[in-house]
């Protein structure tokens, strides 16, 4: 017997009045044409001048920001709880208006523009906003049409096949574990072929596998030529995939930098030193060093910066020895991007 083949299955008239009476913005993005994109040649697919949103209450949740995300990049924005990364994110995608400021993508303004830019953005936000009843292969297939794209079986395959989703696509949603439900909200956001994806915390409360092979597909992404900005609380996360790291709280936008340059500028050493001997307290000939005596009296460490023509290190080893301390074991280890996050926040409250 012949196998059917795979179709998306157009939702009805009453469905789709119903989405259309919800949201007139459907009923927009449906009714257009695609639209047709000029090429321009931009320095980067997102620009962002000058932003600012003060709520009814009085809260400003962002700060005259500023930035611009270069094309084909990973970007990822990391802050506290409140610190403004959801409403950046929420502006550009025209869910929430801004006080002052303005955004572009691809040259094209988000509010003048709307339909053109809202075509060319995909979001994965936090919340698990799915519904219930209805399978992942038609929750796709209606998610494109929504967007005024014409059916592509072929392209949804692919698509759910690098979600690791193609042996689901005829389960109930209300079926699917929290993970697999985080990557059907993924699909939805590439289902339209977007060229900028913003991921609002995406691998939040799913396990470390999981995590890892979405981190892989993030990098697939970024390799097709999609433009990735992604919040996280996970700073492993950022230190994994990120290309340039932004670091926002309260609103202002503290710093942009390559992940790899923001190390080395302000990463910190530590120099470890390992005692034969515990002790209880440090010798008063140390007391002018900056020096932290672990808990059990074992390990002696020192923070310095690699940077620096004058590190200390001699003088500190010549100080100790003079001091009858011997010595088991010495190394160094490196600061973190963690470290340098927490530090950043701390020190511009």
């Amino acid at each position: 017997m012949q196998a059917s083949p795979i179709t998306c299955t157009i939702p009805n008239l009453s469905t789709r009045l119903l989405v259309f009476a919800l949201n007139p913005l459907v009923l927009l993005n449906y009714l257009r044409p695609e639209p047709v994109l000029p090429e321009l040649t931009m320095p980067s697919i997102v620009s962002i001048a000058n932003l600012s949103k003060t709520y009814t209450s009085g809260y400003q949740a962002l700060k005259d920001v500023s930035l611009d995300i270069q094309r084909g990049e990973i970007l990822a924005l990391l802050g506290p709880n409140g610190a403004g990364k959801t409403t950046l994110i929420s502006i550009i995608c025209g869910i929430v208006n801004a006080t002052a400021g303005s955004v572009t993508v691809a040259g094209h303004d988000i509010v003048s523009d709307f339909r053109i830019t809202r075509s060319m953005i995909g979001l994965v936000p936090q919340e698990l906003t799915l519904g219930a009843f209805d399978t992942v292969w038609n929750t796709l297939c209606f998610s494109r049409g929504l967007f005024g794209k014409k059916p592509n079986p072929a392209y949804l395959e692919r698509l759910l096949k690098d979600l690791s989703l193609w042996d689901k696509k005829d389960s109930e949603l209300m079926s699917l574990s929290g993970g697999m439900k985080r990557r059907v909200l993924i699909g939805k956001a590439l289902v339209h072929e977007p060229t900028v994806l913003f991921l609002d915390e995406p691998t939040a409360g799913v396990d470390v596998e999981l995590r890892k092979d979405m981190w892989e597909l993030v990098r697939r992404l970024r390799e097709s030529g999609v433009t990735i900005i992604l919040t996280t609380h996970y700073i492993e996360e950022a230190e994994a995939i990120a290309d340039r790291v932004g670091v926002i709280n309260h609103g202002q936008l503290l710093l942009v930098e390559d992940k790899r340059a923001l190390m080395h500028k302000l990463g910190k050493r530590q120099l470890i030193i390992e005692l034969q001997t515990p002790l209880s307290a440090l010798p008063s000939a140390l007391d002018s060093w900056a020096l932290d005596l672990s808990a059990e009296g074992t390990h002696v460490t020192y923070t310095y910066d690699p940077h620096k023509t004058h590190t200390g290190i001699d003088e500190l080893l010549q100080v100790i020895r003079d001091a009858g301390l011997l010595l088991k074991d010495i190394h160094t280890t490196q600061s973190s991007l963690e470290d340098i996050f927490v530090s950043l926040v701390k020190a511009k409250p």
